[in-house]
């Protein structure tokens, strides 16, 4: 992402300046160290590597979003993998949640190619960004409560960007929470939305559609939680919306 886009206004955001712009954002993520706990594991996992990479040169960073910056699908992970993105510095890179979700992707039409190796593997996106509720590997999978909120503002930027955002997929129950505070923030009453995979919640205009599905981890399709026919039946399911909705952009 590096063309120039219009910058925005921001009427019910609080922050330092009233514009953005992709290039600022990512500059914010990518330099971002607010969370002492993160930064020190990211950069540690970064140092000691894990043998399989251990000739790889390591991202070692906050991750941005990735894809397409007039997408109408938003998908919203959890937070890098420790070898995965936290490796490559590309959201769902290089670790088998990945694997499961490009291919997923893939067979739906949203991505150009069904692997994502490294940000130089020439995997372009469709109508779709890929992005977090967290920017950085925590430690154990769990990042805390605070952290999440340090970085929820990351998250606010990149939809006031994605001005065609018409449905958003969040990968997991601690992504759907995490999406459901940052509406709160916004003013939604969304107190009656709870965590199902499957679960479409239209939300009232000018929002989007939120749709829930498990987090396509190891550890989710190996015990058969998430299969590949539940996974493809979710973007099948999103692709139907995507024909018939017309929602406005996020404002």
């Amino acid at each position: 992402m590096t063309d120039d886009y219009p910058t925005i206004d921001y009427p019910t955001m609080d922050y330092p300046t009233m514009t953005d712009t992709w290039e600022t954002l990512t500059h914010d993520i990518v330099t971002c160290r607010r969370c002492p706990r993160l930064v020190a594991w990211r950069e540690e996992v970064a140092r000691v590597k894990r043998r399989a990479f251990r000739d790889a040169e390591y991202w070692g960073k906050p991750v941005p979003g990735f894809g397409d910056p007039n997408a109408r699908l938003v998908i919203v992970g959890l937070a890098p993998g420790a070898h995965g993105s936290n490796r490559t510095g590309r959201m769902f890179t290089g670790d088998s949640s990945g694997d499961t979700l490009y291919a997923a992707l893939y067979r739906a039409g949203f991505a150009g190619q069904p692997t994502a190796i490294s940000r130089d593997d020439g995997l372009t996106l469709h109508d779709t960004f890929i992005t977090a509720v967290g920017r950085c590997v925590p430690p154990g999978n769990k990042p805390t409560p605070e952290e999440l909120a340090n970085c929820r503002p990351f998250l606010a930027r990149e939809l006031a960007l994605l001005r065609q955002t018409r449905i958003i997929l969040a990968l997991g129950r601690i992504a759907f929470d995490g999406i459901l505070l940052l509406l709160r923030e916004q003013g939604l009453d969304v107190s009656a939305l709870s965590f199902a995979h499957g679960a479409t919640y239209p939300l009232p205009a000018p929002w989007p559609t939120l749709v829930a599905s498990y987090h396509p981890s190891r550890q989710n399709t190996q015990t058969g939680r998430l299969t590949m026919a539940m996974f493809d039946e979710v973007f099948t399911q999103i692709r139907a919306q995507l024909a018939v909705t017309q929602l406005g952009p996020v404002s």
